[in-house]
This record gives structure tokens, sequence and C-alpha cells, in this order.
């Protein structure tokens, strides 16, 4: 009677790591994509806190223009000074409208060009990494 040998080979076990690695590859870019998706509710909800205290300043002066065009005339911290901030935060104002724009910094892999913008009607777009925002 002859007893198989048991365990794996030396090509079973490279083609286990092939299908391994080609599963990953195709995995990861997806995952990193969520990851930075799930960064920008960071900078969406800094942006709507911003949004909201403009509007607030604008209530008091009837004017957005120099009144309401510095975090330390708003009623909001600056959100870029904040321990592990993901986006580094600016305001353009005018009399009637504004726009905050929120951009990726170099922290944990941004590239520092991607923005996430709204203005006084909260349309929010974005660029970059974050075309598809809403």
């Amino acid at each position: 009677m002859k007893i198989a040998p048991k365990g794996f080979t030396l090509l079973e076990i490279i083609i286990v790591i092939i299908i391994i690695g080609i599963l990953a590859s195709l995995a990861l870019p997806r995952f990193l994509k969520t990851v930075e998706f799930s960064r920008a509710s960071e900078a969406l909800a800094q942006l709507s806190s911003i949004r909201r205290s403009m509007e607030r300043c604008y209530l008091f002066g009837s004017t957005f223009g120099t009144n309401c065009d510095t975090f330390a005339e708003l009623d909001v911290d600056n959100p870029t000074t904040q321990a592990n901030a993901h986006f580094t935060y600016g305001i353009v104002s005018a009399a009637t409208a504004f726009t905050i724009t929120a951009t990726r910094n170099a922290v944990d892999g941004g590239n520092g060009v991607d923005t996430i913008t709204i203005n006084e009607a909260g349309t929010k777009t974005g660029t970059g990494a974050f075309a598809g925002i809403r």
C-alpha cells in the first residue's frame, strides 16, 4: 500500500500567492478611494458649520463682504488648526456671495490639490478625488 505525501507543493503555494496578489491589487485602489471619501465627511461637516456662521454674520451686517471673510470675525474656530485636520479652509466673500473651500492637505497621503467648495446657496462641488461630492 502506497501512502500519498501530505502538504502542498511549492507550485501550489506560488499560485495561491499570485491569486491573492491579483485580488489585492484590484481591491486596494477602491479601498483607498473609500477612505478618502470618508475623510471628505470631515470637510463637509466643517463647511456646513462655516456656512451657517457666514449666514449669521450676514444677518447681523446685511453683507458678507469684509465683515465675514475671516475666521476671527465668525463665531467658529478655524478648523485647519484642529489636531489631525485633513483639510485647510479658506473663505472668499463679496457683498452678497461667498465661497468656502476645503483643500486636502498632505496629511495621510493627501496631495494638497483636491478641493471641496460650498457657496451661499449650499451648492457643493469637488475637484480631483472629490469630483463626485454632492
